[in-house]
């Protein structure tokens, strides 16, 4: 939980930096979709951890690290490490997949 809270302080920081940062359209769309993917993960790390799913936990934090990580990395520092946003992207639906079966045990 201290992890989604964390992940949460920090979308909001970013989204107030790039607010104030000038940049391209395309790196502006790219920036605006990694701060609302970590935002909403934010949210699904709280709920994980309220559920005590903690594979679910881990999955939305290495999917959240490995999906907007290396789009800040491109957008604030021309850093391209793009090729890693495919397997975060997935670790996050993993996570979303056990967070769903932790849903259903719990019935």
């Amino acid at each position: 939980m201290a992890a989604g809270a964390l992940a949460g302080l920090g979308a909001v920081a970013l989204s107030a930096v790039a607010s104030h940062k000038a940049m391209e359209p395309a790196a502006n769309l790219m920036l605006r979709d990694a701060v609302q993917m970590q935002g909403w993960h934010a949210l699904a790390l709280l709920f994980a951890g309220q559920m005590r799913a903690q594979l679910a936990g881990l999955a939305f934090l290495i999917g959240m690290i490995g999906f907007c990580a290396p789009i800040y990395a491109l957008v604030f520092f021309a850093m391209k490490f793009t090729f890693i946003a495919p397997y975060g992207g997935t670790a996050l639906m993993v996570g979303w997949a056990l967070l769903g079966l932790a849903v259903i045990r719990r019935r």
